[in-house]
């Protein structure tokens, strides 16, 4: 029978309401995930691509000719460049975070990492231009190392406040995923135009192929992170505290939580073991001063493979240590892979691939992602809402600085490069 005239409709109930809260949470959870995953991998893949560039091509490009290793070295310096500017990217786009939004930090890092990088696909070389060359590398390399510093906070932060606490993990877990599926992309990009353009052709133009479809990146990550709602947690936080947000966010960080700061910058140092793997690992199996020789093909697989196996174990790892608990990956990953990644520069040195192959795959794709998969969640659960994108921003970045800056070897160092080099 039909309602009576006039009569109400049934109001819904206490646990009509109470699923319908649940669906939405779930909802904006599984949208908050899949943006910093989208985001994260379209960001990283311009990181990526710097990264491999810097080790295979630009030697070449943008220094002079005449000595490779110290071409090699200025290389890996205009790489190692872009971490001076990320602890002031983290100081402002933490602020921004913590200030004015969750999304708007997400936005503006992916639009000034896309045209920055879409710009190093235009640079003239070394050979047209002269010392301008490398002068605007390092100017380029500055705005990415400023723009990408605010991508992990934002995005593992808007995770996590829309997250049942619960599954915190699991899903923060998914922008760190994101950063391997960027890195996957770039070497999918740069694989193929290696192997199949030849070496001369590769240097001249091809690289520039993987920088310019940045500008795909530009329009896909605006138009993704536009549309993502704020947690309300933070929303609710941000308008309960306004005296207490007034201060900059950096001043209460280490005014109020110093030691807890230093901590999580030590914390960062594990980072060592991705650089030595997939950044130093390639320029030492390739750079003719080292005389090893592996081609430039044979790393972009092993760094693809390394990628691809992280993809697998990072949102595994996550989950697990809903159950578990943060603190024993992230110690077991960093003892471990910090032990093992001697084990596969040795590999590397005996110019045995499938060797290399093994062992990657240990240190980067499981030993390392222990660490990586939880880390994330694990600063953010440390700070307060409003301050948590510049605490972690802050410590992540300023962490960062120290193992890529450090030189690809000493001269105190077995792995020095030979006088005289073949290049």
């Amino acid at each position: 029978m039909g309602l009576a005239q006039g009569q109400d409709a049934p109001k819904k109930t206490a646990v009509d309401m109470s699923s319908a809260h649940d669906e939405e949470v779930r909802i904006n959870t599984r949208r908050a995930a899949m943006s910093g995953w989208i985001g994260s991998a379209l960001e990283y893949y311009d990181f990526a691509l710097y990264s491999q560039a810097a080790a295979l091509v630009f030697p070449t490009v943008f220094f002079p000719e005449g000595n490779a290793s110290a071409a090699l070295i200025a290389s890996l310096a205009t790489y190692a460049v872009g971490y001076v500017a990320r602890p002031v990217g983290a100081i402002v786009l933490g602020a921004l975070g913590d200030r004015h939004g969750r999304k708007r930090v997400l936005v503006w890092a992916m639009l000034l990492m896309g045209f920055s990088t879409l710009a190093v696909g235009l640079l003239p070389t070394y050979q047209q231009v002269g010392i301008l060359s490398p002068l605007l590398l390092v100017c380029l390399r500055l705005v990415q190392g400023f723009a990408v510093a605010g991508e992990l906070g934002g995005a593992s932060a808007m995770i996590v406040e829309h997250a049942p606490d619960e599954k915190r993990g699991f899903f923060a877990s998914f922008s760190l995923q994101g950063t391997q599926f960027g890195s996957i992309l770039a070497t999918g990009v740069m694989l193929p135009l290696a192997a199949f353009l030849g070496d001369e052709t590769f240097a001249a133009w091809g690289w520039r192929i993987p920088f310019l479809l940045s500008a795909v990146v530009i329009l896909a990550g605006y138009l993704i992170r536009r549309h993502v709602q704020e947690p309300p947690a933070y929303l609710q936080s941000r308008d309960e505290k306004r005296s207490v947000r007034d201060r900059f966010p950096v001043i209460e960080l280490v005014t109020r939580y110093p030691l807890l700061t230093l901590r999580c910058i030590l914390i960062i140092f594990t980072n060592v073991i991705g650089m030595t793997t997939l950044v130093f690992g390639v320029s030492y199996g390739t750079n003719d001063g080292y005389g090893i020789g592996f081609t430039s093909s044979d790393m972009l697989w092993v760094t693809l493979i390394a990628n691809i196996v992280a993809v697998c174990t990072i949102p595994v790892f996550g989950a697990l240590s809903d159950r578990i608990g943060r603190k024993t990956f992230m110690i077991v990953g960093t003892l471990a892979g910090g032990a093992l990644s001697g084990l596969y520069l040795m590999a590397v040195q005996s110019h045995h691939l499938v060797m290399v192959f093994v062992m990657v795959i240990i240190v980067q794709g499981i030993c390392f992602q222990m660490w990586n998969a939880t880390f994330a969640t694990f600063f953010q659960e440390q700070f307060p809402m409003r301050i948590r994108v510049t605490g972690f921003a802050v410590t992540q970045n300023i962490g960062s600085c120290w193992p890529p800056s450090s030189p690809p070897y000493s001269p105190q160092s077995p792995l020095r490069v030979p006088p005289t080099s073949r290049w």
